[in-house]
C-alpha cells in the first residue's frame, strides 16, 4: 500500500518547518499543493516533481493526488497545519475510492501559533479560531460563532479575515465583538508570517475595525485579561493570582 503524506509547511520556510515535514517531502516522488505553497517548497526539494492548481480547484487537486499515490508515494502541501482548514479532511472525504493509499498527517505549525509568537503571548488562555471566509460557510453561521466566541471572553483568532469580494468581513467581526468588549482591548495583526515581507501591528479594538488586511494577514483580538506589556501582546494566565 503506497502512502500519501499530507504536509503542513507551516509558514513555509525551511526554518519554520518541522523535521517530520521536511523527512516526508524527501521520501515523496511528487508533491503536489496549491500553486503558492508549491512555490514554497520547489526551492527546497527542487528534484521532486511538482503538481500545483489553483485556488477553487481542491477536490480535483486531491484526487490527482489520491490517483498518483495509487502508483507511489506522494505528498500533497498545504500551508501552516494541514487539518486547520488544510486538506487533511478532504482527502479522507475521497478516500474510500482508492483502496489502495493510505494517508498520513503531518502537522505543522500554523498561524494562530507562528503569528502569536511574532505578536508576544496572546495565547495563555482559551481561545478560538474562526475563519471569515464565507465560501463554505455561510456568513451567519459564522457570526453566530463570532458572537458565541465573543461571549464566552475567548481570545478571538481569524484567519482569511479579507479577500477582493470580502472586505467589509473584518469590520462586520469586529462590530459583533465590539457589543461584548472594550473598544480599548488590545489587539495584533500579522501578514506573512514567517515570510519575506513579514509585518505586524498592535492595535485596540477600535482601531482594527476600520484596518485594512488582506488573505495572508492573521488577525488577533484580546480579550479581558489581555495587556499590551513591554511592547507585547500578553494574555495574563492567573498566575500571579496564585501567590
Amino acid at each position: 500500500m503506497n502512502k500519501l503524506f499530507v504536509v503542513g509547511l507551516g509558514p513555509g520556510s525551511a526554518i519554520g518547518m518541522t523535521g517530520q515535514a521536511q523527512l516526508a517531502l524527501a521520501e515523496a516522488e511528487a508533491i503536489f499543493g496549491y500553486t503558492k505553497y508549491v512555490e514554497l517548497v520547489q526551492p527546497l526539494f527542487p528534484d521532486k516533481q511538482y503538481f500545483a492548481t489553483a485556488m477553487h480547484s481542491e477536490i480535483e487537486r486531491c484526487k490527482m493526488a489520491l490517483q498518483a499515490a495509487a502508483e507511489n508515494t506522494v505528498a500533497m502541501v498545504c500551508s501552516g497545519d494541514a487539518g486547520v482548514y488544510g486538506m487533511a479532511g478532504l482527502l479522507y472525504e475521497l478516500l474510500p475510492a482508492y483502496p489502495n493509499v493510505e494517508i498520513e498527517v503531518v502537522p505543522g505549525v500554523t498561524a494562530a501559533q507562528s503569528g502569536a509568537a511574532v505578536l508576544g503571548a496572546p495565547l495563555m488562555q482559551d481561545y478560538a479560531v474562526i475563519s471569515l471566509s464565507d465560501l463554505l460557510v455561510p456568513w451567519q453561521l459564522i457570526e453566530k460563532r463570532l458572537q458565541g466566541a465573543a461571549m464566552g471572553d475567548f481570545v478571538i483568532v481569524l484567519y482569511n479575515p479579507a479577500s477582493h469580494k470580502r472586505k467589509e468581513h473584518l469590520r462586520f467581526a469586529c462590530d459583533i465583538v465590539l457589543a461584548n468588549r472594550d473598544p480599548e482591548t488590545v489587539c495584533g495583526i500579522v501578514q506573512n508570517i514567517g515570510r519575506k515581507g513579514e509585518q505586524s501591528r498592535l492595535l485596540t479594538l477600535a482601531e482594527l475595525r476600520d484596518t485594512e488586511v488582506d488573505m495572508f494577514t492573521t488577525v488577533f483580538i484580546g480579550n479581558s485579561k489581555t495587556r499590551l506589556l513591554n511592547g507585547k501582546m500578553v494574555n495574563l494566565r492567573g498566575y500571579e493570582q496564585k501567590r
